[in-house]
């Protein structure tokens, strides 16, 4: 992007508050979830099946956005998206029907889907001199967002009404929508015509499908821990559940924090250096989790579990942005989509084990996947070193 820097700070404006709206899209349903429960008398099955119908919205937003954005640039797209947030929000907030609320809960995946990926691959392609640092900046702004939505509630419950707090939180995308018809977007990188073939043959690059089984198992793996933590300590240390939750936000306290320095360190020094030195303060707090059983000490484990998690995304994103910048939408797509399927299928697999053996035997997963996750980074950083970026 060759525009001014004050031209810059507009579309990264964008990107952050339209990562906010995400983190807000994200959260809303669990948090809202008992109110909708009540007022539609859904069963735990039923509830379930809304959870699903979020994540297949986000996966379809995911698959789509890459080759639009593409060929047609970012802010069609990134508008459109954003308003279907909106009414996607109100819809849940007014909707008459339980067909209602599912059509306003697709809304809000699909639209989520499309500025999760969108804004991603603009911060890559606006940040060329530091697309790490610029990413985990990203990552805050959602972090905002995600634990926003239920500390609003927690307050406000008992004062106003779930509808209204909920169509309140409708207002959140309207500031990225408006600063969006505004700000000067890099131009559409295909405009003559999208290269199919080159889309396809990105499906079978080795590099890039390495690069997205190291997102499916970061996200798995953060899901994993932000949805079973509470419960964890719930079942296999004897927490009230008011207290699970208060240590539960150490996690996203961890991962936030960890973001905010990540910002400097990745200007600093190597990113798969720092990747690496987080997967070991990673290893190190899911062990004293798994291995402890003083509530304090696990506690301090959740903390670095979030924190060694925080570089997973910026720092692969940004090696997605650096090697593929000539398709970076469609790329971005393709990792988010394996990061998807990692964030739904990882955590069932420790939730079935758990059934099972027990929570503290199903948490080995996330050792386990962070290993995994450790020798990917070792052949994709050899591959970096060995090959030129892609066109």
């Amino acid at each position: 992007m060759t525009a001014g820097s004050g031209d810059r700070r507009l579309v990264l404006a964008v990107s952050y508050l339209g990562m906010l709206a995400f983190g807000v899209v994200l959260t809303t349903l669990g948090a809202v979830l008992p109110s909708l429960v009540e007022r539609f008398g859904i069963d735990k099955a039923g509830a379930g099946a809304l959870f699903t119908l979020l994540s297949f919205g986000i996966l379809v937003g995911s698959i789509v956005f890459g080759p639009i954005v593409d060929r047609r640039g970012y802010r069609g797209i990134l508008t459109l998206a954003l308003a279907l947030i909106v009414l996607g929000l109100e819809g849940i907030a007014f909707a008459p029907t339980l067909g209602w609320l599912r059509a306003a809960i697709a809304l809000i995946g699909f639209g989520g889907g499309i500025v999760n990926g969108g804004t991603n691959a603009l911060v890559a392609d606006v940040s060329e001199e530091g697309r790490g640092a610029g990413l985990s900046l990203l990552g805050v702004f959602f972090g905002l967002g995600a634990v926003g939505v239920p500390f609003v509630l927690a307050v406000l419950l008992g004062r106003a009404s779930y509808t209204t707090i909920v169509a309140a939180l409708g207002a959140v995308p309207l500031l990225p929508l408006l600063v969006a018809s505004v700000a000067p977007f890099p131009a559409p990188k295909h405009a003559q015509g999208f290269p199919l073939a080159d889309a396809g043959g990105l499906l079978r690059d080795g590099a890039l499908l390495l690069m997205g089984a190291m997102l499916f198992l970061a996200s798995g793996m953060e899901i994993t821990v932000g949805g079973w933590t509470a419960t964890y300590f719930q079942e296999e240390l004897g927490v009230g559940g008011r207290r699970a939750l208060v240590i539960l936000s150490l996690y996203w306290l961890g991962m936030m924090l960890a973001r905010i320095a990540l910002g400097g360190l990745l200007r600093r020094l190597a990113a798969e250096r720092v990747l690496l030195a987080c997967i070991g303060v990673a290893i190190g707090g899911a062990s004293l989790l798994i291995g402890t059983r003083h509530v304090a000490a696990a506690a301090l484990g959740v903390f670095l579990i979030g924190a060694g998690l925080a570089a997973n995304f910026p720092v692969v994103l940004g090696f997605v942005g650096d090697r593929y910048a000539r398709l970076s939408g469609t790329a971005f797509g393709i990792v988010i989509v394996m990061a998807l399927m990692g964030g739904m299928s990882i955590p069932y697999v420790t939730g079935a084990l758990g059934a099972r053996h027990g929570l503290r035997a199903s948490f080995l997963v996330v050792p386990i996947a962070l290993l995994l996750l450790a020798a990917l980074l070792a052949v994709v950083t050899r591959r970096r070193l060995a090959r030129a970026p892609a066109a």
